[in-house]
């Protein structure tokens, strides 16, 4: 069983247990990532990841204080701070979205493996301004109607893919926003050339995100031109001065 199959049947049981939710009412508005990509496109835009653990590389951090840490990350001029709320897997918590969004005046996305209507509801109920949404988890009938649901509750989506048949699928689905994951979800293996492969397949449109495996900013060079930000994790988690690391991964276009 891939990594990928697993983390989708756990979470298939989680779905399944997880109440009801409806919108709460009066629910203050995003903020949007979108408007801020594309009123700084001469600047590779960072999203900043508050991650305590993975699969891959196990624990990281498991006594960070998000709220600190994604008080860095906007100190370093991050664009977006990503939260990882997934439990099981990456030790992650909605109280953890929750208290980031509440202390930072910056978008949020959610990230996680969503499946599920009720996923998108708590996500903007708990204060995410984002949502990941993954086509290898989905596939393209289910992608489109979790999109027009986020849509429909306020929430941009951020569409994930890994490959050729994945790319357009997201862009067929519409999607404005859209990562190219440089981590294979089913070995887990990371190489910054997947995004520079699917890079030259891009369509004119819709926003470019390169996700995973950057830690340098000679990493980020190598994609710059074609992607309007990055997503990096683990290198900030690890890093000693946060801020700095952050700073670093900043580069012009």
């Amino acid at each position: 069983m891939t990594f990928l199959k697993e983390i989708l049947q756990a979470k298939e049981s989680e779905v399944v247990s997880m109440p009801d939710e409806k919108l709460r009412k009066n629910l203050p508005p995003i903020y949007s990532f979108r408007k801020c990509l594309a009123e700084h496109m001469d600047t590779l835009q960072l999203i900043a990841e508050v991650k305590r653990a993975s699969p891959s590389k196990g624990d990281i951090q498991l006594r960070v204080d998000p709220v600190l840490q994604a008080k860095k990350y906007q100190t370093a001029k991050a664009a977006m701070i990503s939260v990882l709320t997934d439990e099981t897997y990456f030790k992650g918590s909605m109280e953890d979205l929750q208290q980031v969004a509440s202390a930072v005046q910056l978008p949020v996305l959610c990230k996680d493996f969503i499946i599920s209507e009720k996923q998108l509801i708590r996500a903007r109920n708990y204060g995410a301004s984002v949502v990941l949404l993954i086509v290898a988890a989905l596939g393209e009938r289910r992608l489109k109607e979790l999109l027009e649901t986020a849509r429909k509750i306020g929430l941009e989506t951020l569409v994930e893919v890994h490959d050729d048949e994945e790319l357009q699928i997201a862009e067929r689905s519409g999607a404005v926003l859209i990562g190219v994951n440089n981590r294979d979800l089913r070995s887990f293996e990371v190489d910054i050339a997947v995004s520079e492969r699917l890079a030259t397949q891009f369509s004119p449109g819709p926003f470019y995100i390169s996700e995973s495996g950057f830690s340098e900013p000679a990493d980020v060079e190598r994609i710059k031109t074609a992607y309007h930000g990055v997503l990096v994790g683990e290198a900030l988690m690890r890093a000693d001065d946060p801020v700095t690391a952050a700073e670093r991964l900043r580069v012009k276009r």
